[in-house]
């Protein structure tokens, strides 16, 4: 048997993607990592090779020579790692597969409690639901379409608006007639509020409009997830700012309830995206047909 000497798989994956978008910024955001964490895992290649593979200028990178060599053979590499996990998980399926790429929280609150009704009138479609907080490269990771969080502008693709939202407090009931009564927007500042890292702002937003100016936007604990800061309000943790798709099942369920009367429209929007080529197939317009059904209900 061959005694292989291979560096880090990690290292390899930070190298390939920096390399080929020559940023390291873009290959975190790719990764879902931070830039900090994609230097470090280059430079313990570049330790462990003994070379040294990117020249490191002010705002950018470039190949050096060592690098520049590597870099074929690792994308091949990786491709051909990738195309074999993917048959062994997702093996032939004559087409009948269709691979949905879609936010962790979105796909939870929203899309998996009505999947059921597009898997009753489509049986001939196998859905895979697949989640990532990163954009999805579709030819490389065998995704038929997705599901985004954004403005509708994104390079390469088709997007198509699917639905806007608000964003309001939510609570658990039990907080309303709790010891620190949930009456007006000022009773916040007896509670602890709920934060999403990506969302940072949103509580800025909502207590300005609320003319709330003496209350800290910024206090209380940190979620990655909107679905954990879901979760966290759920508990009776605190006071979460919900968005309207988010938030339906658990309120209509009665494990979360809006205090407040005020909403706020949020500029962000979730469209559903796909490659020109693949917009018009079948599957992929079955499933944006039902979508458009079930987001005008």
């Amino acid at each position: 048997m061959t005694n292989r000497r291979l560096p880090p798989l990690n290292g390899l994956r930070a190298f390939e993607a920096a390399a080929r978008r020559l940023s390291f910024k873009k290959a975190a955001v790719e990764l879902n990592v931070t830039q900090a964490a994609v230097s470090h895992q280059i430079r313990g290649l570049e330790d462990w090779l003994g070379h040294k593979l990117f020249e490191r200028r002010v705002r950018a990178v470039d190949l050096t020579m060592a690098g520049a060599d590597l870099l074929p053979a690792i994308s091949a590499a990786l491709d051909g790692m990738n195309g074999a996990v993917d048959r062994l998980i997702r093996p032939d399926d004559d087409g009948r597969g269709l691979t949905v790429s879609a936010i962790a929280t979105f796909a939870a609150k929203w899309l998996v409690p009505r999947l059921a009704d597009f898997q009753d009138l489509h049986p001939e479609i196998d859905v895979r639901i697949t989640t990532s907080t990163a954009l999805v490269d579709f030819d490389r990771d065998g995704v038929d379409v997705a599901l985004r969080y954004g403005l509708g502008q994104w390079p390469d693709v088709r997007a198509e608006r699917l639905l806007r939202e608000d964003m309001f407090p939510v609570c658990s009931p039990a907080l309303l007639d709790g010891p620190n009564p949930l009456r007006t927007p000022a009773d916040l500042a007896n509670h602890t509020l709920l934060h999403v890292v990506q969302m940072r702002d949103d509580w800025r937003v909502w207590l300005t409009a609320a003319g709330q100016s003496d209350i800290d936007p910024t206090r209380g604990p940190r979620f990655d997830l909107s679905l954990t800061a879901i979760q966290a309000a759920v508990e009776g943790m605190g006071v979460a700012l919900g968005h309207s798709n988010l938030v339906e099942t658990d309120m209509r369920a009665g494990r979360l309830v809006a205090p407040f009367t005020l909403n706020i429209p949020v500029e962000m929007a979730y469209y559903v995206v796909a490659p020109p080529e693949r917009w018009d197939s079948p599957k992929v317009t079955a499933f944006r047909e039902w979508l458009a059904v079930e987001a005008a209900g």
